[in-house]
């Protein structure tokens, strides 16, 4: 019976994990994050803070994306290369 209350704690912990932050959540973060760098609200200059929160945001997300693209495993299958359009 152990094992099963651990399995469930895991479980919950890794459901919890998942959630994400709302849109709106996040813009007040980005808010809070540019006026604690002296950016007044209103201004050109808090307008490209939070640009660059967003811009840079997507370039963390796009480079992670890629790097999960090209770490897909190789399948060998009797020592020999499985390709997906060749003979093995």
């Amino acid at each position: 019976m152990r094992p099963l209350a651990g399995l469930a704690v895991l479980l919950t912990l890794f459901i919890t994990g998942c959630v994400s932050m709302t849109p709106e959540e996040r813009r007040a973060l980005d808010n809070q994050t540019c006026s604690s760098y002296g950016f007044r609200r209103g201004t050109d200059a808090f307008a490209n803070c939070l640009l660059s929160l967003d811009l840079d945001r997507r370039a963390a997300s796009r480079a992670q994306f890629e790097q999960m693209q090209f770490n897909t495993p190789l399948i060998l299958y009797d020592n020999r290369y499985r390709y997906r359009h060749g003979r093995w």
